[in-house]
């Protein structure tokens, strides 16, 4: 075995070692009260790093239950991203898909944590819109409403924009929770409770970006079996500039730029 490969060897132990000391001896030669300072370190910054990006979730556990539940992570979880921003994203996959649940988690462990992640990403996310191509004021109901890219719909079996200290169910809502998630132009994210039919709109508006406001209302219309189909364009036109008033939609699109395939 050359030096290089006895170093790396050495590291792969020395990791090994660090994320998970119950399992794995140190390399011989080390301290252990010198490897204490470093199995501390690192595992505290993980702590802290998940109990900032969670404080929700973080709310729901005893200190020591929040502790073994980000040391089974930190322990068990084989990251491939080498971005620290990303870790966030990896507790969420961890839960859930690796994650053994024990009496100690809630129900809606993973789908809380993938709520708070949300906020996360899209205060990272980069925004893919050619300004050019939108028209702020465009009429929202006789032209193509341009959806923003940095407005997601999350749907949910628990009702996680709810879920804290004072409200911790212990079954999943009758209805789904729909969400629609955005990063307005103040850089500020928010989250918005749908009902059904402004979920079914901006659905539509998503799979169709090439037909008007009101073909996009027409089309919930039918689906919801309205009968009375000037109400239901009166409500969607009021739906429609809400929905751009919350940057949801950022207006119109221009003609020519339709998104039409």
């Amino acid at each position: 075995m050359t030096k290089r490969e006895n170093f790396q060897a050495l590291q792969r132990r020395l990791a090994a070692h660090l994320r998970d000391p119950e399992h794995n001896s140190p390399p011989e030669g080390l301290e252990d009260r010198r490897m204490e300072v470093y199995r501390s370190l690192f595992f505290n910054n993980m702590l802290g790093f998940i109990s900032g990006a969670f404080p929700v979730l973080k709310q729901l556990y005893g200190e020591e239950d929040w502790r073994t539940l980000v040391r089974g992570f930190y322990s068990q979880h084989e990251s491939h991203s080498p971005y620290f921003s990303d870790i966030s994203k990896e507790f969420v996959a961890y839960l859930e898909n690796e994650h053994r649940s024990s009496k100690n988690d809630p129900p809606f462990l993973a789908e809380l944590a993938h709520y708070e992640w949300v906020e996360i990403a899209l205060s990272m996310a980069e925004e893919d819109t050619d300004a050019d191509t939108i028209d702020p004021g465009g009429d929202l109901l006789n032209e193509p409403p341009a959806l923003s890219p940095l407005a997601w719909r999350l749907t949910y079996r628990w009702p996680v924009h709810r879920i804290g200290p004072d409200f911790r169910p212990t079954e999943p809502g009758d209805e789904p929770t729909r969400l629609a998630v955005c990063r307005g132009q103040d850089d500020k994210v928010r989250f918005i409770a749908l009902n059904p039919a402004t979920d079914l709109l901006l659905d539509e508006i998503e799979r169709h970006p090439q037909r008007t406001g009101r073909e996009q209302v027409e089309a919930v219309a039918k689906k919801l079996r309205m009968s009375d189909l000037d109400a239901a364009q009166k409500h969607g036109a009021e739906t429609l500039r809400q929905l751009r008033d919350k940057d949801i939609l950022l207006g119109t699109r221009l003609r020519g730029n339709n998104g039409a395939k």
